[in-house]
Parts: C-alpha cells; structure tokens; sequence
C-alpha cells in the first residue's frame, strides 16, 4: 500500500472516531494545510506532542533527506487547520527557534527516542512546530 492510500486510511478512521491501524489515536491529529503551488488544501495524519498547554508537531519526515510537503506549506501559508479529536479548529502554525526549539527539541527526544535516530539520519534541522489555535 502506498503512503497517501494509508493515509487516506488513517484520516478516515480518525475522523469515524474509532481505531486506527498500527497506531495510537491518543497521539495523532490532521492537519490541514494550503498547497505552497497550488492552493489547495492537504489533510495530513500525523502524530502531535503536548508540551504543557502547547500541541507540538515535528517536520521529521521518518529521518527523510528533506522536510514533508505539510511543512513546506505550513511556511507559505501557517494558517491551518487542526483535527484533535472530535474537535476541529483553526490555528496558526509557527516553528520554533533558538532556545525554545532547542529545549522542547530535547524533551521530545527523551521522551520519544525514535526522533533521535530521525535526526542522526539526515544534514537537515528537524522543524518543531507549535499550533496556536485562533
């Protein structure tokens, strides 16, 4: 099965409200982006970390060479829409930077290490990304 049929898989079961396949409903969410090219909107399954009142995403592409398309639209255009539940909002997408990034960086590592073995894999600085709801 190719990634955007799975995905279309997982976006259907999060929002029917049930199971998801392989994966742990408590820690994803759908995030909707406008195209950078076209336009157009992209939903994206995708985990989230909570960092005390702050919904943290992270561009780490499974340790891919460049950050995903989500990410890419995200910069042209951060206003999003977020899917947590059975809650649905808009929110604006801003990425961390400096000490900020590198300390919420650090908790995510430590508490999900497979982020660390993404980063030990490409030339690139992993995007942390907050979601400020509107």
């Amino acid at each position: 099965m190719d990634l955007k049929e799975r995905n279309r898989q997982v976006i259907e079961q999060i929002r029917a409200g049930g199971e998801i396949d392989g994966m742990h409903r408590d820690r994803l969410l759908l995030l909707t982006t406008t195209g950078a090219r076209t336009g157009r909107e992209h939903t994206t399954p995708m985990m989230f970390v909570r960092a005390g009142e702050r919904l943290l995403v992270i561009a780490a592409a499974a340790g891919a060479p460049a950050h995903p398309d989500w990410y890419h639209n995200l910069v042209a255009n951060p206003a999003v829409t977020v899917e947590i539940g059975q809650e649905r909002y808009t929110a604006t997408a801003t990425s961390l930077m400096g000490e900020d990034y590198t300390r919420e960086w650090e908790k995510i590592k430590a508490q999900h290490t497979f982020f660390g073995g993404y980063e030990e894999k490409v030339d690139r600085t992993i995007p942390v990304v907050e979601l400020v709801r509107r």
